[in-house]
C-alpha cells in the first residue's frame, strides 16, 4: 500500500464489536479513517462456540491483517466429531477437516485478538448502543444510548443477526430473519467424567446433545445442544426460562444428558439463540451498510465468520479505492461480496443436518456420513465455497 491514507478525515461508526465490526475497524483504520465501534455488551464477549476459516481466501486476508501467527498460537486443534449411541459407541466419526477447517479458534479468542490488533487506533464504547439514526447529505446523525449525539460520515451495521442497524434503517427484524425451525443452546460445566476434546453428539429425532473437554482446561467441559422447536420470544426469557425451555426439551433422554442438565442448573452463564438466516435485497442505503451476520448471516453457518472477515476486507478496501465516497464504495461492496456471501448461505442448514427431525432423516444421515467418499466430498465442497481467486488487491491499487 502507498505511504497516503486515501480515507484520512472520514468519520465511521461501526455497531458491533464481535469479529467482523473490529475486522472492518482494523482496516478502515489502517487507511486513516477515524473510527469508533460501539459495542451493547459491558464488555468483550467470552461466550460462543469455535469458528473456523478455510481455504486461501479466508487465510490470506487473515494475513495480511497480520493476526495470522497469533490465531495458530491459540487454534483448537480440535479433532473429529463423533456420532455416538446411548451406550457411547461410535456411529460414524467426521475428519478434523470437516470440523474444523483450516484453522479453529474459540470465537471469544479470534473477538479478543481482533480487538487488541485495532484498539490503539480505534475508539470501542462498550455498554452502549445507537438508538436513533438519520442519514443526510453529508452524513449521519447518530443517537447513543449513553455517549450522546454524535454526527459520522458512514455506519456499518456489523451487529449480527439481531443487528439493531438493520432494524432503524431498514425495518423490523421479522421481515429480514427466517427463523429454521431449531434452537440452540450452550454452557460450561465440570469435566468430572473425563471427557476428551473430541465432541461426542448423542441424538434421537430432532435433538442433539454435545459434550467435550474444554481445550484450555481439561478440568472444565462445554455443552451444546440443537433441538427443534418454533420460534421463542426470546426477549421474554430470563435466564432461568431459557434453561426451563432446554430442560424440558431433553426430559427423559439418555446417554450424558442427565449429567449435562445437571450442569446446566447451575451455569452462571448461558448461550441461547434461535437457528435462522438473514435476507437482505440491499445492504446499503446511501450511508449505512450492513457487513457480516447482519447482511448474509446463519446461525451455526460454517463459513460465516470467515466471509465476514472477507467482507471486512472488501468494505474498507471499496472505500480506499473510492476515496471514501460510500455512494461508489457502497454498491461495489455488495457486487463483490453478494455472490461470494450467498454461495456458502444457500444450502446451509445447520439444524437439519446437526439433529434430522424424523427417525428416517436420522437413519438417512447417519448412513450417509458413515461412508468415507461422502465425508471425502464434505471436506473438498466445504474447501471450494471458501475460495474466491478474483479478490482485489486494494494494497496494490491505493
Amino acid at each position: 500500500m502507498s505511504h497516503t491514507l486515501p480515507l484520512r478525515g472520514l468519520r465511521v461508526l461501526v455497531s458491533g464489536a464481535g469479529v467482523a465490526g473490529p475486522a472492518v475497524a482494523w482496516w478502515l483504520a489502517r487507511y486513516g479513517a477515524e473510527v469508533t465501534v460501539v459495542e451493547a455488551a459491558p464488555a468483550l464477549r467470552t461466550s460462543g462456540f469455535a469458528v473456523d476459516f478455510r481455504g486461501p481466501t479466508h487465510l490470506g486476508v487473515l494475513a495480511a491483517m497480520g493476526v495470522l501467527d497469533e490465531l495458530r498460537a491459540v487454534q483448537t486443534h480440535a479433532g473429529a466429531m463423533s456420532r455416538v449411541d446411548e451406550q457411547g459407541r461410535e456411529i460414524f466419526r467426521l475428519p478434523a477437516e470437516f470440523a474444523g477447517g483450516e484453522l479453529e479458534v474459540l470465537r471469544r479468542d479470534l473477538s479478543r485478538i481482533l480487538f487488541e490488533h485495532g484498539a490503539d487506533r480505534v475508539e470501542y464504547l462498550f455498554g452502549d448502543r445507537i438508538t436513533a439514526l438519520t442519514e443526510t447529505a453529508d452524513g449521519v446523525h447518530v443517537e447513543l444510548a449513553r455517549a450522546g449525539s454524535r454526527t459520522v460520515d458512514l455506519v456499518v451495521g456489523a451487529d449480527g443477526l439481531h443487528s439493531g442497524v438493520r432494524r432503524l434503517v431498514l425495518g423490523p427484524e421479522s421481515a429480514y430473519v427466517t427463523h429454521l425451525g431449531y434452537h440452540l443452546a450452550g454452557w460450561d460445566l465440570p469435566n468430572d467424567r473425563g471427557f476428551d476434546a473430541v465432541p461426542r453428539h448423542y441424538n434421537v429425532p430432532g435433538r442433539m446433545a454435545s459434550v467435550a473437554a474444554d481445550q484450555r482446561d481439561p478440568h472444565r467441559a462445554g455443552a451444546f445442544v440443537v433441538f427443534a422447536s418454533p420460534r421463542l420470544d426470546q426477549d421474554r426469557l430470563d435466564l432461568d426460562r431459557q434453561k426451563a425451555v432446554i430442560a424440558d426439551a431433553f426430559a427423559g433422554l439418555g446417554w450424558h444428558v442427565p449429567h449435562l442438565l445437571a450442569g446446566l442448573r447451575a451455569a452462571p452463564e448461558l448461550y441461547f439463540d434461535a437457528i435462522a438466516k438473514v435476507r437482505v435485497p440491499h445492504w446499503h442505503t446511501d450511508r449505512t451498510v450492513l457487513l457480516g451476520d447482519a447482511a448474509w448471516g446463519v446461525t451455526l453457518g460454517g463459513m460465516g465468520v470467515g466471509t465476514g472477515v472477507v467482507g471486512a476486507y472488501v468494505l474498507a478496501g471499496e472505500l480506499a479505492l473510492a476515496g471514501g465516497d460510500p455512494r461508489v464504495a457502497l454498491p461495489a461492496y455488495e457486487r463483490q461480496m453478494r455472490g461470494y456471501a450467498s454461495r456458502w448461505q444457500r444450502g446451509a442448514s445447520p439444524g437439519h443436518f446437526l439433529a434430522p427431525a424424523t427417525g428416517w432423516g436420522l437413519w438417512l444421515r447417519d448412513r450417509l456420513l458413515s461412508a468415507r467418499p461422502v465425508q471425502a466430498m464434505l471436506v473438498r465442497s466445504t474447501g471450494s465455497l471458501a475460495t474466491d481467486a478474483g479478490l482485489p488487491d486494494y494494497a496494490a491499487r491505493v
